[in-house]
């Protein structure tokens, strides 16, 4: 069981980036999906969610309007859509897993079950 993620750069305040999460091992169709991000001297925080089982998301206020997350069940991959990024969503991006139908927001951190290794992003003039 694996999950990977890819994407992350450098980009300008304003920019673009679409991470990736590729799980192999499992299907995602019974899992929940979400992706994290730590910045430096920070607690990991909770960035976006997808229910594998129905489709339904959250996106948190911080980056609402802004990410969007969506899914791909024929690959195995959960999509994290970053626009207009700011300086401040500088971080490691993590995508983790847990076994869960239908939607849960405050699950915590530590029963997620599967992690990926992290992808950099960085915004910076």
């Amino acid at each position: 069981v694996q999950l990977v993620e890819s994407g992350g750069g450098l980009v300008q305040p304003g920019g673009s980036l679409r991470l990736s999460c590729a799980a192999s091992g499992f299907t995602l169709d019974y899992y929940i999906i979400a992706w994290f991000r730590q910045a430096p001297g920070k607690e990991r925080e909770s960035v976006s969610i997808i229910s594998s089982s129905d489709g339904s998301t959250y996106i948190a206020d911080s980056v609402q309007g802004r990410f969007t997350i969506s899914r791909d069940s024929a690959k195995s991959t959960v999509y994290l859509q970053m626009n207009n990024l700011k300086p401040e969503d500088t971080a490691v991006y993590y995508c983790a897993a847990t076994y869960h139908l239908g939607m849960v927001v405050d699950i915590p951190i530590g029963d997620y079950n599967y992690w990926g290794q992290g992808t950099q992003v960085t915004v910076s003039s």
